[in-house]
C-alpha cells in the first residue's frame, strides 16, 4: 500500500503557514507525507525596471520555504515532508505538481511575502482545474 500525498501550496504568509500545519495533521492521521511547494515568478515589470535578477528570485522563493518550514514544523517531523521550488504560475504549477497526489491544501487570499503569489486567485483556479480533491483555508 502506497503511502497518500498530501501537496501543500505556501507562499509565506499566514495562510498558507495554517494550510502547511492542516497537511502535517492530516498527513499524520492517515498515515502519508506531505509535499510542500513554493512556486516563484519573475514579474513582467523586471522587464521595464530590472530590481532584481532571476536567481534573486528562486533564492528568495527558498528562504520563504525554509521559513515556513522551520516556524510550522521545526527541525523534525513525525510526518515526512518534501521541500520544492517551482518556478512559473503559481496555480498552474501546483496543479501539475498534485496530478499524482491524493489532496491538494492552500490557503485562500495568501498575499504573501512572493509578488505574484496572491492564493485567493491560485485557490479559485485549483478549485476548478485541480487533478485532485482540493483543501482551501480561510483565515478567521
Amino acid at each position: 500500500m502506497t503511502s497518500q500525498r498530501v501537496v501543500v501550496g505556501i507562499d509565506g504568509s499566514e495562510n498558507s503557514k495554517q494550510a502547511l500545519r492542516w497537511a502535517v495533521d492530516h498527513a499524520r492521521r492517515i498515515g502519508g507525507t506531505v509535499d510542500a511547494v513554493t512556486v516563484w515568478e519573475v514579474p513582467l515589470s523586471i522587464i521595464v525596471v530590472p530590481t532584481a535578477e532571476e536567481q534573486d528570485y528562486a533564492d528568495h522563493a527558498t528562504e520563504v520555504l525554509q521559513a515556513v518550514l522551520d516556524d510550522v514544523v521545526g527541525p523534525e517531523s513525525d510526518v515526512p515532508i518534501s521541500a520544492h521550488i517551482e518556478e512559473g504560475r503559481a496555480a498552474r504549477v501546483l496543479a501539475r505538481v498534485a496530478e499524482d497526489a491524493d489532496l491538494l491544501v492552500v490557503g485562500s487570499h495568501g498575499r504573501g511575502e512572493l509578488p505574484g503569489m496572491h492564493l485567493g486567485t491560485v485557490a479559485t483556479y485549483l478549485v476548478h482545474h485541480a487533478p485532485c480533491p482540493v483543501v482551501v483555508l480561510r483565515s478567521g
